[in-house]
């Protein structure tokens, strides 16, 4: 659709449907769940399901980021197994104090070695990812020797069971996460780049943007993210173990794609992620209030994100006519 200005200047004007993106399935479901049961809406459990989606949403952050550019992070989830052992073993050691910042670098590191091995080496980011996944979990049960490392006087258990007023620190970190990243990605020269690399690697080298030194960067914020995903959950639970994060970098992909990100890269927004991961979070609070089986949860979960994609490419293509 489009309008002539003053100036006999052609303004193109985006469908409303594509300006709201996903958020219309987003309010649907809510409403249906809010009427099927009455409490579903009440604060204290719209709470609890920003609590329970936190998590989630700081990966699929990260996750956004490096599908922006074209790539995909399959070892998300053992980062956050990794990084939350070490955080759990920092804290038993006099130097507790460090195990936050400790747990970051490991994140950091672990980002940069993912990134220069598909920046520098080449390889494909699923092939450079899945033995990342595979490595990190080994490592990860290794270090906490098979068992649960755990401490009742953990010295950051405050970030996953304190609240800030009504609202737990958890959700405050991730909605912070997103701002952030929000704005990284559409004010900054960064930013910009990242969606331009995603859309056209060729064109961006041809334009004297450092491809790799671009994928690099995607790769440790990636990696940042699952720490800071670790250290939350390590926090929430007062233990961690090898098992920690597993199936995460699903709920991840899931949420990102879900709102609206490519998987061709160059395409998406944190926002949309953020609608994403709270319609995975909505899906599985809602049917458990209402008493439906885990099985059968699956079922649905399946079902809405295959809809909502559909959902995304009708509203891309009434964006191109």
């Amino acid at each position: 659709m489009t309008e002539t200005t003053n100036n006999n200047q052609i303004k193109i004007k985006t469908p409303i449907l594509h300006q709201l993106g996903i958020l219309p399935v987003l309010v649907g479901l809510i409403l249906i769940f809010w009427i099927l049961e009455p409490k579903f809406g009440s604060f204290n459990n719209m709470m609890n399901i920003f609590r329970a989606t936190s998590i989630n949403i700081v990966i699929a952050t990260g996750m956004t980021v490096i599908l922006l550019t074209g790539g995909i992070d399959l070892s998300v989830g053992s980062i956050v197994a990794l990084t939350g052992v070490v955080a759990l073993k920092v804290s038993l050691t006099p130097y507790a104090g460090f195990a936050i910042p400790v747990a970051l670098l490991v994140g950091v590191l672990i980002g940069t070695i993912n990134g220069m091995l598909v920046a520098y080496v080449k390889l494909p980011p699923f092939i450079a990812s899945l033995g990342a996944m595979t490595y990190l979990r080994g490592f990860a049960f290794i270090l906490a020797g098979g068992v649960s490392v755990i401490n009742s006087d953990l010295n950051f258990a405050w970030i996953g069971n304190d609240y800030l007023g009504p609202i737990p620190y958890l959700t405050i970190i991730a909605l912070l996460l997103v701002i952030i990243f929000s704005f990284v990605l559409k004010k900054t020269v960064f930013g910009m780049r990242i969606y331009t690399v995603g859309g056209n690697p060729q064109a961006a080298r041809y334009t004297g943007i450092k491809v790799p030194l671009i994928l690099l960067s995607a790769y440790i914020i990636s990696g940042v993210c699952s720490a800071i995903a670790g250290v939350m959950i390590s926090s929430r639970l007062y233990s961690a173990n090898g098992l920690l994060g597993e199936g995460y970098e699903l709920d991840a992909i899931a949420s990102a794609i879900i709102g609206g990100t490519s998987f061709t890269g160059g395409k998406g927004t944190v926002i949309g992620t953020l609608f994403g991961a709270l319609i995975i979070g909505i899906l599985n609070n809602g049917l458990t209030i209402m008493g439906v089986s885990y099985f059968w949860q699956q079922v649905v979960r399946g079902i809405v994100i295959i809809l909502a994609v559909i959902l995304d490419i009708i509203r891309n293509r009434i964006q191109s006519k």
